[in-house]
């Protein structure tokens, strides 16, 4: 009996997980499984409230194949919310017209020029590598752990990053860093920690930014989940006074730390939040440093377009 309510709690959050990330196709494949309804049953069922979608065309959808568009397929997808017993909105609002123009199935997103001051080096530097505007990931959980050291700077930072593919064959990641004032990029070193390797490395000194080419040991299918660890070592540039995270596209957990050396440790600590890199800082609150354990935290259950992070105050 505990096991399968473990199971069926599982399940359950694996639904919820696909619910909020999306795409629509693999929230809806999930939702089927999780009710287990084959096709049939699901037409069969959908018919008797007077609405009429194949089997063929339903297929398609669960698999990405085609996407529902007209007005008598949204009603069905709404019936559907209903059917399987979903929040309200829960598929339509992943049918929204917020995807790039390639098509591809994507949260809402905004541009890396509203979240990086430098952004025509950053672009520059995607361009070389080749970077498509849909590089074909959003995240699901992304856990970073920043370091500052004895001399108040930028010692490193880690990431431990859950992503999944919204599109087939993604096989590599593109990770920035941003490195503070005098941040010399050529002499930042990339670590591949867990499940990649790194490949190409790119950086542009004057704007002090660097990209690096994360490589999968597997091509990913839409749909698929990937685990993977890296980080930067850093300690090039002069004093550090806050850290932020751009976000380009809405969904996912994410969660930052920062530890601070026990010989320099900051008057106050302060989590913001900003729309765009130019904008003034909202939602703040002041943050507490834990004495022994020298660090701050943040938590953001789900994420949206823009910029968070966390200040602190040397004085």
């Amino acid at each position: 009996m505990a096991r399968r309510r473990a199971d069926g709690d599982a399940t359950e959050a694996e639904l919820a997980l696909a619910l909020r990330t999306g795409p629509f196709h693999v929230a809806l494949r999930t939702a089927l499984s999780a009710r287990g309804l084959a096709l049939h049953r699901v037409q069969h069922r959908l018919a008797q409230r007077g609405v009429h979608v194949g089997v063929t065309s339903l297929s398609y959808w669960q698999q990405g194949a085609r996407r529902p568009q007209r007005a008598e397929s949204l009603r069905a997808v709404r019936a559907l919310e209903e059917l399987l017993e979903l929040p309200a909105h829960s598929l339509t609002r992943l049918l929204e017209p917020a995807s790039p123009p390639t098509g591809a199935e994507r949260p809402a997103a905004r541009s890396y020029r509203s979240l990086v001051e430098e952004s025509r080096a950053l672009h520059g530097l995607l361009a070389d590598l080749g970077s498509p505007s849909d590089g074909g990931l959003h995240t699901v959980c992304h856990l970073e752990r920043v370091r500052i050291g004895a001399g108040r700077e930028l010692q490193g930072r880690d990431s431990h990053h859950v992503v999944r593919a919204h599109r087939d064959g993604v096989d590599r990641y593109l990770a920035i860093h941003h490195g503070d004032r005098g941040c010399d990029p050529g002499r930042v070193a990339v670590r591949a920690n867990e499940n990649c390797r790194v490949g190409r490395v790119r950086w542009h000194t004057t704007a002090g930014v660097l990209v690096a080419e994360l490589l999968f040991d597997t091509r990913l299918r839409a749909g698929d989940t990937y685990v993977f660890g890296y980080g930067f070592e850093d300690g090039t540039a002069g004093p550090s006074s806050e850290y932020v995270r751009g976000f380009s596209f809405a969904g996912g957990q994410y969660v930052l730390q920062v530890r601070f050396d026990a010989s320099e440790l900051p008057a106050h600590c302060l989590r913001f939040t900003r729309t765009s890199a130019g904008a003034p800082r909202g939602g703040q609150q002041e943050l507490t440093l834990a004495g022994r354990h020298r660090m701050v935290h943040l938590v953001e259950q789900t994420v949206r377009p823009g910029i968070v992070g966390i200040a602190w105050d040397w004085s």
